[in-house]
């Protein structure tokens, strides 16, 4: 799947999705590029939203670890992206960073129960996990989970219901130990699975399984 950043590479995500088949792309600005969206970007947004390969808006989100856009204006995009999921029946990829009650206290107000998604790369504890899966959000893990720090992350996912994990690499970003430090690509998505099934005590073909289904669902594809 492509995520979307900036304009140009949600225009590029699309074209790699359209010249693919079984990839698919995601519509939506970052967190820290939400000071540059104005009616041109928004407008150019809306209608790349309505391409067929296009499954979910996002990521969009908010970050306040590095506030490169001010945090009312991130909200307020948020808030229009939400509002965008409703009307298009689309899914939400949803970043958060150092902002867990900000992202559960808008969700809740603006998607009244009538949007879900996923919480991309997810990183917070387990009583900000159950609120994200309350709202109807499934958790997504990235390579962060196979560092030597993340025991606590470990043991999210190990409370977490199975149906409710998805797994993804963040490529270029994040790459999952033994690669940790280096360009992350696709394929180290099988470290981040064998690190959720060691967690679990299950086989990792369980994960794949499980987590398949689970993006297939959600995404509706």
């Amino acid at each position: 799947m492509g995520g979307a950043g900036d304009l140009s590479s949600n225009e590029a995500a699309l074209r790699l999705a359209q010249s693919f088949p079984g990839l698919f792309a995601t519509v939506g600005m970052h967190p820290h590029d939400a000071k540059d969206v104005g009616g041109e970007e928004w407008a150019k947004l809306r209608a790349l939203m309505q391409e067929p390969r296009v499954v979910a808006v996002g990521e969009t989100g908010l970050d306040f670890y590095y506030e490169h856009s001010p945090r009312q204006t991130q909200m307020e995009l948020f808030s229009s992206f939400i509002g965008m999921a409703r009307q298009t029946a689309l899914p939400l990829v949803v970043h958060n960073r150092e902002s867990d009650r900000e992202v559960a206290e808008i969700l809740r107000g603006e998607g009244k129960g009538s949007v879900g998604g996923v919480i991309h790369c997810f990183t917070g504890d387990y009583e900000s996990a159950r609120e994200f899966l309350d709202l109807g959000f499934f958790l997504s893990f990235s390579g962060i989970i196979t560092f030597k720090n993340a025991a606590g992350l470990r043991e999210v996912v190990r409370r977490l219901p199975l149906d409710r994990i998805l797994i993804e690499t963040d490529a270029p970003y994040l790459a999952p130990v033994p690669h940790r430090g280096k360009r992350n690509e696709p394929a180290f998505v099988r470290f981040v699975a064998e690190a959720v099934a060691a967690a679990r005590g299950i086989a990792l073909e369980e994960v794949a399984e499980a987590t398949s289904r689970n993006a297939e669902r959600l995404f509706r594809i």
